[in-house]
């Protein structure tokens, strides 16, 4: 039983991790309904995910290592990323007890969230201004500093990390896919250093009991999010961000419910 819940639990963060309905909350909540919790195996099927889209983007990222001593483009790619990455550490460094200790463990926080980020999703789809960028590459430091700033939202659990990159993206002038992008590549940085984090903090916790688990769970969190990417980048450029707008606002309506019932 533990080996099946490791695999549905990799299973749904590699789904969930790059679409903009939050694989932290659905983690959390799928957790709690197998009753299986366990901080080293969420923070390395974490990983998993950002593995895979690092994997998908290899020859971007390949390029852009070999060119950081002589191409101008190259730099200016990486100091893209950092600038961007630097608010969600600065909040993380604040707030990283207050959301683990007391937002992950409060499924009604997860329940609004979800709602409220749906609505805000259907009014940015709606009110959005033209887009002007049309490239993640090519995003103008300052707005990639403003998505970064929305990325730190994504500390508390039901938001998002992908779908408050990608909402301040489109808020700030990028395309629909230039904004799916830009989400995936500031992911990098963003997970690949709460992992670090995360593994330095319960580095006492590590095990060779839980190899098994750990192995199933990180193998399809990679798999599952190497499937999503591609398709979802198609998808939203064909149909916009609504359907999962109102997926979370579905989720979050049933999730009161079950809260109400005392089913969770």
């Amino acid at each position: 039983m533990d080996l099946l819940a490791a695999a549905l639990l990799g299973i749904v963060q590699g789904l969930t991790e790059f679409l903009p309905i939050s694989s932290t909350a659905h983690l959390l909540i799928t957790e709690r309904l197998v009753h299986f919790e366990d901080s080293v195996f969420t923070v390395t099927i974490q990983f998993g995910s950002v593995l895979a889209v690092m994997w998908l983007y290899r020859e971007k990222l390949l390029a852009v290592l070999r060119g950081l001593p002589s191409d101008p483009e190259a730099r200016r790619f990486a100091a893209m990323l950092a600038l961007a990455f630097v608010p969600a550490v600065i909040a993380g460094l604040f707030l990283d007890d207050f959301v683990k200790q007391v937002l992950h463990k409060s499924m009604s926080v997860i329940a609004w969230a979800f709602i409220f980020g749906g609505i805000v999703i259907l009014v940015v789809e709606r009110f959005r201004p033209s887009p002007i960028v049309f490239s993640a590459d090519r995003t103008p430091m300052g707005r990639a500093l403003a998505v970064g700033c929305c990325q730190a939202l994504a500390l508390v659990p039901g938001v998002s990390r992908s779908g408050a990159t990608i909402i301040g993206g489109l808020l700030f002038g990028l395309e629909r896919k230039a904004a799916a992008e830009f989400s995936f590549f500031l992911a990098m940085p963003t997970m690949g250093a709460a992992f670090a984090h995360d593994m330095w903090e319960v580095r006492h916790s590590l095990s060779a009991d839980r190899a098994a688990e750990i192995g199933v769970g990180f193998v399809l969190a990679f798999v599952a999010a190497a499937l999503v990417v591609k398709p979802f980048l198609e998808y939203v450029g064909r149909s916009g961000f609504a359907p999962f707008a109102w997926y979370r606002i579905a989720a979050g309506i049933a999730l009161l419910g079950a809260i109400a019932a005392g089913w969770i």
